[in-house]
């Protein structure tokens, strides 16, 4: 199964923000550990690079974070395509919804995100991690 991991989720479990980090982390390991095909946007990576930076204020600690995160999730970048594609979905948010845009082309079975209410309108079906970990009886 192919998921993308909404940053949300992927701070949750770098910066270990109660109380996400346990489901966070428990959808994340599932990739790790190669149950789930995980994908998360590159773009993406600048905002968790800075976030969880800012957070812990160690550049080492953070770096290694980092680049722990990229041997488990696959980064896609984000299309010309996808942004038209986002134009045209009617989301709250434009960065849901190139997000989601992403997601479809990636033909992703799930957006994990604790963020549903932002891609109610999203192609691609949004679960939070304790209900994706839930459905699929992964905990």
């Amino acid at each position: 199964m192919k998921v993308f991991y909404d940053t949300n989720v992927i701070l949750d479990f770098l910066g270990q923000r109660e109380p996400y980090y346990n489901n966070s982390r428990a959808v994340i390991l599932l990739s790790a550990e190669e149950k789930l095909n995980g994908i998360t946007g590159a773009g993406a990576v600048t905002d968790i690079y800075y976030i969880i930076k800012r957070n812990i204020k160690n550049e080492k600690q953070t770096l290694k974070s980092v680049t722990d995160l990229l041997n488990i999730l696959t980064l896609v970048d984000t299309k010309a395509q996808d942004i038209q594609t986002a134009l045209s979905l009617n989301m709250a948010d434009f960065e849901d919804a190139v997000a989601a845009a992403t997601a479809l082309r990636e033909k992703v079975d799930y957006i994990i995100t604790r963020n549903l209410k932002d891609f109610a309108k999203s192609p691609v079906p949004a679960i939070a991690p304790a209900d994706f970990l839930k459905k699929f009886k992964l905990t």
